[in-house]
């Protein structure tokens, strides 16, 4: 048996981890909204048409704050039209998905949904086809108190009380070509500070995340960022990054190393970020919003196949990624990957929440189940707040096609609160368990209340709506505590929280 070792200690803090990193998102896309957490004739909808079903499911996750309305989508988005009464709201072409968008569910709506849902929102502002005047428009609009235009209409349109929305996207994806109203980084930079700049006029109470690139291999990624903070640094409080991994010629080993590409890109915005601040002689330190991360692939060719047959349908049945087993191990990677940098990383979105690229899957007037990637991420949610420890690790090591000397082993651990311990731990390699022993004689008599495993020995297994347990955590027994040490076994491919406590 492989061996690994790890040391901790309650001085090694990397920081306070920001629950946030637990968040997710739902955009007006596919079956996020419609036939997702929306399904008025389902036999679970309450009066406001929301599936408790999947409410429960996502309390289940513990998601402290859900991105919304987009996405692409929020780039063509008129915020007006998802406001006042049901029946007079427009239907609009989607340009982004080539849907058919009808305002069903709008601002009100999903305010109320998150509250039963137990989360928050974070709201996103269209800088592709509107500016800084729509912008400071919807800040008003949800979080002013009374006697202006907009504050007025809310309170006509049914809320007395403000939203009081307090995290803020500037647009989404600027630097993209596929986006509505694309920008250079130099105007999308002048438009996002403006538009902050009044944004927080309204409500000084707000956090604002300007867009980072797109994607890590974007040809104009760092110069992206770095001439964007130049123009807005003073005004925004975290740059994004957006992220997704597929797996398409089934190099599991590769696939499973893609969380040392996520740390190089975290690293590297985080220079640029400091550069920028150099430059200007700020005090103030900005942090990052990796508010879009997923495994996505899976449903590439069925989409193109949907939006041929039924362009400009409503509600289609888009990225509906099926995920299999070593999905949920990279999600455990990526998430691990976080919390290491958690100094830094303090808003982090899984990208979606039902139904498209999703935890959470439903069938139109059936069932509700969890794929995979539910797993991890409601592990981390749950056992992952506190302080994050920045762990040292040794561990034996193998090459891929993309990188070398990729650690079978990967691992992290957060301290509660309560003075507990919880070791987040992926063991990577294909065949052999590893012996994890961890040394942990700072922290006094530790013992192991709880070993979870995710484990399966077929690596494309998935849950259906048929067999929703097919992958699914266990509790196993065998670790032992011993003067400060403690060993566990980590079977071959899995997910392991191990919890630590003094009983």
């Amino acid at each position: 048996m492989k061996k690994a070792t790890m040391i901790l200690d309650k001085d090694y803090i990397i920081g306070r981890v920001d629950p946030r990193i637990y968040g997710s998102f739902i955009e007006h896309l596919g079956r996020a909204v419609y036939g997702g957490i929306y399904e008025p004739d389902h036999p679970t909808a309450d009066k406001n048409g929301f599936r408790q079903d999947v409410i429960e499911k996502v309390r289940e996750l513990g998601i402290p704050v859900v991105r919304y309305p987009g996405g692409n989508f929020v780039s063509g988005f008129n915020w007006e039209d998802s406001i006042g009464p049901r029946e007079q709201r427009p239907k609009r072409l989607d340009l982004a998905w080539m849907t058919t968008e009808t305002n069903e569910v709008g601002l009100h709506e999903f305010v109320e949904w998150a509250k039963k849902a137990d989360t928050e929102v974070m709201y996103a502002v269209n800088l592709g086809t509107r500016g800084a005047d729509a912008a400071r428009n919807v800040v008003e609009y949800c979080n002013h108190k009374s006697g202006s235009y907009w504050s007025d209409l809310r309170i006509k349109n049914g809320a007395k009380k403000p939203f009081d929305i307090k995290l803020w996207c500037l647009g989404n994806e600027m630097d993209g070509p596929w986006q509505m109203g694309q920008k250079t980084a130099y105007e999308y930079g002048r438009t996002a500070n403006e538009a902050a700049k009044m944004m927080k006029w309204v409500d000084p109470t707000i956090e604002l995340v300007a867009c980072g690139s797109c994607a890590h291999d974007m040809p104009t990624f760092g110069s992206w960022e770095y001439e964007v903070l130049n123009e807005c640094y003073s005004n925004v409080d975290y740059v994004s990054l957006h992220r997704y991994y597929g797996n398409p010629t089934g190099d599991t080993p590769g696939f499973l190393a893609r969380s040392m590409d996520l740390d190089d890109f975290i690293k590297e915005v985080i220079a640029i970020c400091d550069a920028v601040k150099g430059k200007k002689h700020a005090k103030k330190k900005l942090n990052l919003s990796f508010d879009e991360w997923n495994v996505w692939y899976h449903s590439n060719e069925q989409d193109r196949e949907i939006q041929k047959a039924d362009k400009w349908g409503r509600a289609l049945p888009l990225l509906e990624d099926i995920y299999n087993f070593e999905d949920a191990l990279l999600a455990g990677a990526i998430l691990i990957t976080f919390l290491k940098n958690a100094d830094r990383v303090k808003v982090a979105c899984l990208a979606q929440l039902v139904n498209v690229i999703a935890p959470i899957m439903t069938r139109n007037g059936g069932g509700v189940w969890a794929q995979t990637i539910f797993y991890p991420m409601m592990h981390a949610s749950r056992y992952g707040r506190g302080t994050a420890l920045r762990a040292i690790m040794s561990s034996p090591t193998y090459d891929c096609k993309d990188y070398e000397k990729v650690p079978v082993t990967d691992g992290t651990a957060v301290m509660g609160d309560d003075g507990s311990v919880t070791i987040f731990a992926v063991n990577r390699d294909m065949e052999e368990s590893v012996s994890l022993e961890c040394d942990l004689r700072a922290f006094g008599d530790m013992k192991i209340l709880e070993h979870i495993v995710l484990h399966h020995d077929d690596v494309k297994a998935v849950n259906t709506e048929e067999n929703p347990g097919e992958v699914a955590p266990r509790k196993v027994r065998g670790g032992r505590t011993d003067g400060g040490r403690m060993t566990v076994k980590l079977p071959a491919l899995s997910w392991n929280v191990i919890r630590l406590g003094k009983e």
